[in-house]
């Protein structure tokens, strides 16, 4: 696959948005390896947006690794600064599983009731709440109220 292009902006956005991140991939001394290819690939797949970490001190084969990391993946090179390469893949669309069979039941709901003082530790509690229940911002579990008819709207009588 070729390398990705990207404009100048795209790059600037991109390097912003990589500045933050931690080297997800590490190369070590054996250099490229097929696990190494492998590890970027399933990283720039769940991330888009991924730094790795070149162990060499000879400027020349790390841009040998970083151009050979963008066209093999199909990645656009970011940034290459020192011993870090940026790169950046669009990420693919998530596949959405059918549920249609699910129905409403209960659910597992986790309380977390915080101690008035400071020194001990919260409390946490799993409840199971029903369809007709909800759960207040006190950790209070609180059933529906049932619709009312009054006495003129009742049908029948």
């Amino acid at each position: 696959m070729p390398a990705l292009n990207l404009s100048t902006a795209e790059r600037r956005a991109h390097r912003a948005d990589a500045h933050h991140l931690n080297p997800v991939v590490l190369v070590g001394g054996d250099g490229l390896t097929p696990a190494v290819i492998k590890e970027t690939n399933l990283a720039l797949d769940a991330h888009g947006l991924i730094k790795v970490r070149v162990f060499s001190d000879v400027r020349d084969e790390r841009e040998a690794i970083f151009a050979s990391l963008c066209d093999q993946l199909g990645a656009a090179p970011v940034q290459h600064i020192g011993k870090l390469l940026v790169l950046w893949r669009p990420m693919p669309p998530k596949e959405k599983a059918e549920r249609d069979d699910r129905k409403a039941g209960p659910r597992i709901v986790k309380i977390v009731s915080f101690s008035k003082s400071g020194n001990h530790r919260a409390t946490v509690k799993k409840v199971k709440v029903f369809g007709n229940e909800r759960v207040t911002p006190g950790g209070l579990i609180k059933r529906k109220d049932t619709k009312r008819v009054t006495p003129k709207k009742r049908p029948g009588e």
